[in-house]
């Protein structure tokens, strides 16, 4: 690897799927690091953006494309997607493993490719850098070794939250953590202007009026980490509730909007579980350039920092537990809820608070919640019990007596 590259938890990742897969796709928001990340492994590169011979090439013979060492790297092959399709026909041919890497900034939609690619094609899902990632964490702390039991190291926070404030402005997109924070965020002012006022279009062409795309960015600001309904969001931007729900599909196309899933377990007590996502922004930076908020601002609102600092949690525990596990939320019709459920692949689970806070009393109400909610799991059904986790904005990482496991978020890595 280069040494200007920054290691990406992703690295590893894309390792393993181009040892099982034919072509792995690498999907995530622009800029997020997707083609740094190919190139540190691909032999060889045609950049469908960028290349002026390559629309003539598919014209004639798209296959052309394909040719040199592999793994080859088809950059945004989403503007082209016939290539989906004549990739897939070449592992199938060739019975590849490990032949391509395709990185877009849009998801596929229905029509662009006749086949799914099951079997063939990888996915990888790649977000803007975590705090481990960035540099603003201590990595005292695995997250792997919480989940299969272990009791954290004792660690103190990398950085103060104000610091941790600024951070969550700036944003985890590579080529803006070196920058001064202001031009960083006048960057990101400009990124959500460009979502709002080209990007929207590229997953079907339709246009959209950027002033209610840029409303609609706000409203979802405002409800960063909540179940916002697409009523609400439309009434909050002045727009009707289809428009709402194409604008949302849309974004999430490009990987702007974010949903974190609802959780489905077995309860013993009659209560039921609610089925209606988070949403997120793909960096809690977003939220800020859309509010055209400011650090101080941020600072001066500590509702709204938690509601920021919970949404930036949750994006590094996507990131941690990468293709290794999901993450999801609870909450159930008589209230008691946990702001994020861990499940990896192998069976290990964690039930996880969120608070910017780390005074005594906030610990033990957030420890008090996750065991309330654990007791009414029916965990026989559960190979392993869960481990309880509150993750904080500051203080020291210890396991409480109860097996409360307390982590500073700084301290904490994959």
């Amino acid at each position: 690897m280069s040494d200007q590259y920054i290691q990406r938890f992703a690295d590893g990742a894309l390792t393993r799927a181009l040892n099982r897969a034919g072509a792995v796709l690498i999907e995530g928001p622009k800029g997020c690091g997707k083609t740094e990340t190919a190139l540190q492994v691909a032999q060889s590169q045609v950049r469908l953006d960028v290349d002026p011979q390559v629309s003539q090439t598919v014209e004639i013979d798209p296959s052309l494309l394909l040719l040199g060492e592999h793994p080859r790297l088809l950059d945004e092959w989403q503007l082209h997607p016939v290539m989906w399709d004549v990739v897939r026909r070449d592992v199938d041919d060739r019975k590849l493993t490990g032949g391509y890497i395709l990185t877009g900034s849009t998801a596929p939609g229905e029509t662009a490719a006749r086949h799914t690619g099951a079997g063939r094609f990888a996915r990888l899902q790649m977000n803007t850098m975590s705090l481990a990632e960035s540099g603003e964490s201590t990595r005292q702390v695995s997250l792997g070794e919480l989940l299969e039991g272990e009791a954290p190291r004792a660690a103190a926070p990398a950085v103060s939250i104000s610091d941790l404030i600024d951070r969550m402005c700036r944003g985890g997109w590579p080529a803006f953590i070196h920058l001064p924070l202001d031009a960083a965020l006048e960057n990101l002012r400009d990124y959500v202007s460009t979502v709002a006022d080209v990007d929207i279009r590229t997953p079907d062409g339709v246009r959209r009026d950027p002033a209610q795309v840029r409303r609609l960015l706000r409203s979802l600001g405002r409800g960063i980490g909540t179940e916002l309904k697409f009523s609400t969001l439309a009434q909050d931007s002045g727009i009707n509730r289809d428009t709402a729900a194409d604008y949302i599909a849309a974004l999430s196309r490009i990987f702007i909007h974010v949903e974190q899933p609802a959780w489905s377990a077995h309860l013993r007590s009659k209560a039921t579980l609610r089925n209606s996502p988070k949403r997120h922004m793909a960096d809690p930076a977003l939220v800020v350039a859309a509010l055209g908020a400011t650090p101080q601002k941020v600072l001066q609102d500590l509702d709204f920092a938690g509601q920021l600092f919970e949404s930036q949690v949750v994006h590094d525990l996507s990131v941690y537990m990468g293709d290794q596990g999901t993450v999801s939320h609870a909450r159930d019709s008589s209230g008691r809820e946990v702001d994020a459920v861990l499940e990896r692949h192998d069976g290990r689970w964690a039930l996880v608070e969120i608070k910017l806070g780390s005074r005594e009393e906030t610990v033990e109400k957030a420890a008090t919640s996750l065991k309330n909610f654990r007791d009414q799991l029916d965990l026989s059904r559960y190979e392993y019990s869960p481990e309880l986790i509150v993750l904080t904005g500051g203080g020291l990482s210890y396991q409480r007596k109860d097996g409360v496991k307390v982590v500073a978020f700084t301290a904490l890595t994959q």
